[in-house]
């Protein structure tokens, strides 16, 4: 079955599974083991060598996660994927695969506090700058760009403004210098609401904790190459080179177009141990069954809510790419299917402890760090995702004391906004 000639829908169901499965099972094994019989001395040394595909160990790789990466590469349209525990660990494989010490990685200034901390103190502790410019634009981040940097990065959609960049333009810089363009998908849902690969994106990662799993069930990261970048042009010898950890194997002209995600299995994965678990493993197949459904029931919802909190007076701002307004509302039409996404931000009237006072009267919606559950999730950011970063980055990533980032359910969202209401009420707002 070529999966390439079917609909995303079809692909969330069918990819990964094998329908010459010896048991029949129509569901996909949970494989809870560590390591696995090597039929001879020969088979093993050829799977340690990479000459031969096969299981090894399970911190590299394990049939039910196997399955779950095949079933992403497909939804994605890339040449391979690999998963991990979480996106932050998507993150960092990703960097130290592409970078080394003393070279430089360009960003996006909107970017969830997570990575801020990733990219302002871990990688810089390894030696790897990065580089975070001042506007998400080709101009701004290609001004930064020298013959140290290995890559170019953005969020497809801003962790919590929502800030879309032009994903087109900033691609065409990134290749224009020889370096990969690498995309935090995690808003695209899977590739449903966005795939960055359409526009340019050599490389996706995506935090699975959110729309993939969809229920709040498990944590994970994956990576996805689009297996369309020139790895031989001399930027990348850890990739088009001898590799040391493999007697000088040259990954590029073994693997060709996966090379990448091959270096990041071999050596990432391998020496990090960011491994998921089987059966968190399952648990993504699992949601990425529903994925369609359910993205397209919360951007509804998240277009409602937005329409109630506009009118509401106790609301200062609403900040939700569906409404023309918005600064990135033309880059989300472009860019992101319906768009817009399932989440929109708001700035309350008040301050800071009013502010608290309504995320603490709420009772259907929960007070959490997390997007693309189930559950609506209300999350201050000033006090929960950003509160490590300096003040001064805190407001270069659009973040102000009384925002709110609402990320919408599976709820009805009629009730979701009679608990806004009450909330409203005790809040005194």
């Amino acid at each position: 079955m070529d999966l390439k000639k079917l609909r995303f829908a079809t692909r969330q169901i069918h990819a990964g599974l094998n329908a010459q499965e010896p048991t029949g099972s129509r569901g996909i094994a949970i494989y809870p083991t560590a390591a696995y019989r090597f039929k001879t001395c020969d088979y093993a040394a050829n799977l340690f060598e990479l000459s031969e595909p096969g299981n090894i160990y399970t911190r590299l790789q394990n049939p039910t996660t196997s399955a779950y990466e095949e079933r992403v590469a497909a939804l994605y349209g890339g040449v391979g994927a690999m998963a991990l525990s979480s996106g932050m660990a998507a993150l960092l494989v990703t960097f130290t695969s592409l970078a080394s010490a003393g070279e430089n990685i360009v960003a996006s200034p909107f970017l969830y506090g997570g990575t801020y901390n990733q990219f302002r103190h871990t990688l810089r502790r390894l030696g790897i700058e990065v580089r975070i410019a001042a506007e998400a634009t080709a101009e701004s981040m290609g001004a930064l760009i020298d013959d140290k940097t290995r890559a170019v990065f953005a969020e497809s959609m801003g962790n919590p403004t929502c800030a879309v960049p032009d994903l087109e333009s900033i691609a065409s810089v990134a290749h224009a210098a020889g370096v990969p363009f690498v995309v935090d998908n995690t808003f695209g849902a899977g590739g449903y609401l966005c795939n960055p690969f359409d526009w340019g994106a050599d490389i996706v990662v995506d935090s699975a904790t959110k729309w993939i799993n969809g229920h709040g069930t498990a944590m994970g990261g994956i990576i996805v190459d689009a297996g369309s970048f020139p790895w031989n042009n001399g930027k990348f010898p850890l990739i088009d080179g001898p590799s040391e950890g493999y007697h000088g194997l040259n990954l590029h002209e073994t693997f060709g177009k996966a090379a990448f995600i091959v270096k990041c299995r071999v050596d990432g994965q391998r020496d990090l141990g960011t491994c998921p678990s089987a059966f968190d493993s399952y648990l993504m197949l699992l949601g990425l069954e529903t994925l369609s459904l359910r993205v397209r029931h919360q951007v509804e919802s998240t277009r409602r809510l937005a329409e109630y909190l506009k009118d509401n007076p106790k609301v200062k701002n609403v900040s939700y790419v569906g409404f023309p307004g918005h600064p990135s509302y033309e880059n989300a039409s472009k860019y992101f299917k319906f768009g817009a996404s399932g989440v929109l931000n708001v700035e309350l009237k008040g301050d800071v402890d009013t502010t608290v006072k309504f995320v603490e009267a709420l009772e259907l919606a929960a007070h959490m760090t997390m997007i693309g559950d189930s559950i609506t999730v209300v999350t201050h950011p000033a006090s929960t995702t950003h509160k490590q970063l300096s003040e001064s980055d805190m407001l270069t990533a659009g973040v102000t004391p009384t925002l709110l980032r609402i990320s919408l359910g599976l709820e009805d969202v009629e009730d979701i906004i009679a608990d806004f209401e009450q909330a409203f009420e005790k809040t005194g707002l």
